[in-house]
Parts: C-alpha cells; structure tokens; sequence
C-alpha cells in the first residue's frame, strides 16, 4: 500500500460509536462520518473526524441507496477510501453494498445477511448443526400450517431486519397468528415465526481477527431485552461467573456461530437461551457490531477491553497488514441497570457504593455500572438499584408496534 494515511468512511444512522471514530483517527487515519442529517448536532467527536457527509430519511427512515451511492462515488474522485464501516446494525447492510460496488475490502452482502438476516441466521445455524428454536420462514401457507401443528404455541413473530425486541409479538395460537398475518399483508415476508422458549438469555460480545474470536466476554441479562421492551421492567445484565458450564459452553458455541457464519474480522454481539425445560443451549441471533444499551462500556468495566476503540485498531492493522495484538485483559464482574426516568435529568447522587465506576448522561434515562472481584456484590447492588430505580425513578413506554427501520 502507497504511503499514505488510511482512509475510513464511517456509516451511522444513529448517534454511536464515538470511542471507534477517536480511537480510528489515533491510528493515523482518516476519518469521515456518513449520518443523517437529524444527527448533526449531536456530540461527535469532531476534532477526530476530518469530513462529515449528511444523508436525508425518508418517512421510514431510511436512507435513498441510490443517492448515498452517487455522492460517495462523486467524493471517491478525489478520497480514494480504503474501508467501510457501518457502526450500527442497521447499517450493515448500506455499508456491504457499498464495498459491493466500489470492491472495498470487507464483508461482502452474502455475508452480512448471516448477522442482519434473523432467518438467514436461523437457516445458517441450523445447517451448521448449531441448535436453534424450532422455526419458520412465512413465505409459504402450508409450511405456516404443518409448523403449527408440529410445534405447539406460544411463539415468537419476530421481524427478520430489525434489531433487539423491536417488533416483536407473542403469539398465543393460530387463530391470532393468522390474525397477525393478515394485518401484516404485503409485509409478512419481512417476518419469521420462533418457537418461544422460557429460558435464561445471554450475550457473548467478541472481538474477531482473520477468521477467530480473540476475545470474548460471556453475560446474562437479568431482565432480556423482549420482556424490558414490552413489559416496561428495567433493563439489567451481569457477567456470567468465570470457568463456569455457562462461560466456558457460550464461550465455544460462540466460536461455532462465527465460524459457521463466515466471520472475518470485526466486533461482535451474539445472543443466546438456556432452555429451563432442557437446560440446553440455543442461537438466537448475531450481529457484526458492538452490543447496544451501553453494554460495551460493561464489558470494558469487567475486562479493560473498549470493544469500540479496539475495533478500529483491528480495521486499521489489517487494511495496513500488521498483527493486531489485544491489550491484557482483566478478569472483573461488571453489571449495568438502565431505565427510562420519569425526570429528565435525574441525578444518581444518592447511589454512593464504591463499585459504581460509570453513571448514564442521558436525558429521561437513569443507568449505573458497577464492577467488583465478587458476582454476587455485584448481582446485590443491582438488585438494589433495580429497586431503588423503580420505586423513585422509573418510567416506561409502549413497545413500537413495528421495528423503526
């Protein structure tokens, strides 16, 4: 590669990834933000971006291809990128069309449908001997009909595009389902339908380098995204115990799904059940990214590790074709609690414990991380604060009927 700088074209539809375009730039590259336009007053980090492009929504928000296209091939006459990186799930598909098109080294369409897709997941996963919750795609009335009669409700009506529990509806028999179906129309392909499985969730948030996982770190949600999004309960999630059945099986079935998927390199966030029924493992879905609701900054407060700023490093080694090394990692329990707040502002300086080592800026939300040597000081102060949270802060709101995007 000519002597040069690297030049990186981050893509965002929402406000995120600051820690990966600061820590982008200090590598010496680079560094140019496509977002929408809504977000331009945001508090990017602007004295680590050289150029900033905007990008219009339509009513759906979404992104016209066509124009995001033109005005990227319009600036590459003269900025000759090197890599794309979306740095949210929703622009991982906008981010592999574009290397599709100008052949930007990277993870191709094919490949990106694995960790957007959540049928194509399924499909993958299945195929690879991965086990999965009994499923179906909803292209076809016969396969719908033989799937009802063979797995028995409830199910899970699940968009095939939208990220975390957007979307999501539980399905208590055939009869609502076909209701739900035809409400649906012309949009039913656009969705899968899941067995539902009681059971603990887990997430493996991961850093993959030339085709393996390099790091890892294995937690549980207390209270999963579905049953905070649709319950208003308070968003919880704590690292599983260290050498543990739970740590060391996610930690193995976690490689066995990036493997399967074809994972180059990138960070990652890998979602998972433990069925009370079996007590056995199940895929649930993947994604190329950092792990939203602020659970990077729990998984550095266990382990030293900002999945974020290490992302970038690993980007830039590669596309300069160095070694990447991974910083030591450190061996804490960390937990997080977030909830909507009832009060814009509300301050937390009544939350005193020593372990708290990150405390949520964010207007009509309350969060706190906390982290100790100890997972059961941990799993108390958060069952603490829960309800603490609930009784003087805690606000909720109805799940969107549909994803956003």
């Amino acid at each position: 590669m000519e002597n040069r700088p690297l030049h990186f074209l981050c893509i965002t539809s929402y406000f995120k990834g600051e820690a990966f375009l600061r820590s982008c730039k200090e590598q010496g590259n680079k560094v140019y933000l496509i977002t929408s336009k809504k977000l331009q007053h945001e508090a990017w980090p602007w004295d680590h971006i050289d150029d900033v492009y905007y990008m219009e929504e339509d009513e759906n928000n979404h992104w016209n291809m066509e124009h995001l296209i033109n005005g990227i091939a319009y600036k590459m006459r003269d900025i000759k990128f090197d890599r794309f990186v979306s740095l949210d799930d929703f622009d991982v598909e906008k981010a592999a069309h574009l290397r599709e098109n100008f052949r930007i080294p990277g993870m191709g369409e094919t490949t990106a449908r694995y960790f957007r897709d959540k049928l194509a997941m399924r499909m993958k996963a299945h195929e690879a001997g991965i086990p999965v919750p009994e499923f179906t795609a909803l292209f076809h009335n016969q396969d719908i009909h033989e799937y009802t009669q063979r797995v028995s409700p409830p199910w899970m009506l699940k968009p095939r595009l939208a990220a975390s529990a957007a979307g999501i509806k539980k399905i208590h028999s055939v009869e609502e389902l076909w209701h739900q179906l035809d409400k649906l129309g012309d949009e039913r392909p656009k969705y899968l339908l899941e067995k539902f499985a009681p059971g603990d969730v887990y997430h493996v948030d991961a850093l993959n380098v030339n085709g393996k996982v390099v790091f890892s770190r294995v937690s549980q949600y207390i209270n999963p995204p579905f049953d905070v999004a649709h319950g208003g309960g308070i968003f919880r999630s704590v690292t599983t115990e260290f050498g543990s059945k739970d740590d060391k099986e996610l930690t193995k079935l976690n490689k066995a799904v990036m493997k399967a998927f074809g994972m180059n390199y990138s960070a990652s966030h890998t979602e998972f059940i433990k069925g009370h029924e079996d007590g056995k493992y199940y895929f649930l879905e993947t994604s190329s990214r950092v792990g939203g609701a602020n659970l990077a900054d729990m998984v550095e407060a266990s382990s030293g590790i900002n999945l974020w700023a290490e992302w970038a490093k690993i980007e830039t080694a590669l596309a300069k074709g160095e070694t990447y090394e991974l910083p030591e990692v450190e061996k804490n329990y960390a937990g997080i609690v977030v909830s909507l707040s009832r009060y814009e502002k509300p301050g937390t300086h009544s939350f005193t414990d020593p372990e708290i080592c990150w405390r949520m800026n964010k207007d009509w939300h309350i969060g706190l991380i906390v982290k100790s040597d100890n997972q059961k000081r941990v799993i108390e102060l958060l069952d603490n604060y829960a309800r603490r949270i609930a009784k003087n802060f805690h606000a909720s709101a109805p799940a969107p009927d549909k994803p956003t995007n």
